[in-house]
């Protein structure tokens, strides 16, 4: 039981360290001063390396105030709709699952520190069901993407069901953005207009979802 308990306070203090760490080096860089055009200009200095670099940076969102939505139409800027979508997805997923399993080794109040914002709430009986929850929220870019990941991580929710929800939910939010930074390339043009009228529409449907999510919740809870 002893040694129990030691191999949990290491994984803990390795995982607060890694984090002190991260959040060190974002605030020497000023990483959180960039905006999309630093953002590419920074991943093509990396060269070849760029994409590893651009997803390694998605993965540790999480951990830093850093809008997601700034990085991701850095990266359309790099590289195009269809390859920022992917790189999007991958990092996207990678920096979802370190915030879940943060959250699920440090608690609650160390993960409310962390992110100095509201969870959201998952009832451990939910009716709607685990994958489906987090597969509207992701849905809704007007929930932030890192605190469905940490509320995630302190429900029964399963890691399985978190990940497959993320990667679909997430999706039509990646193209948005993506196609917005694909296309500020060519301020001006029909396409950067159209990218534009996508995200006034993505904001509409979301607010929409969230609205439909809030009365739906409210009404399982008048039911128990």
């Amino acid at each position: 039981m002893e040694r129990k308990v030691d191999k949990s306070l290491l994984q803990i203090i390795i995982f607060v360290i890694i984090i002190v760490s991260i959040v060190f080096l974002f605030n020497k860089f000023n990483i959180n001063d960039y905006g999309p055009g630093d953002i590419k200009e920074f991943i093509l200095s990396k060269g070849s390396l760029g994409p590893v670099v651009y997803i390694i940076l998605l993965a540790l969102l999480p951990l830093v105030l850093f809008p997601d939505s700034v990085l991701v139409i850095g990266g359309g800027m790099v590289y195009g709709l269809v390859g920022g979508t992917i790189l999007t997805s991958i990092g996207s997923l990678l920096g979802g699952i370190i915030a879940f399993i943060i959250s699920r080794k440090l608690g609650r109040e160390a993960v409310k520190k962390l992110i100095k914002n509201d969870l959201v709430l998952f009832n451990k009986d939910n009716k709607i069901g685990g994958l489906l929850v987090i597969l509207i929220l992701r849905l809704i870019p007007l929930f932030p993407f890192k605190v469905v990941s940490y509320s995630a991580g302190l429900s029964d929710i399963r890691l399985k069901d978190f990940s497959m929800a993320t990667v679909i939910g997430s999706l039509p939010g990646i193209i948005v953005y993506t196609n917005l930074g694909d296309k500020a390339n060519e301020i001006g043009s029909k396409g950067f207009y159209q990218a534009i009228t996508m995200l006034i529409v993505l904001f509409i449907v979301s607010f929409i979802i969230k609205k439909i999510y809030k009365m739906r919740r409210e009404s399982i809870s008048e039911e128990k």
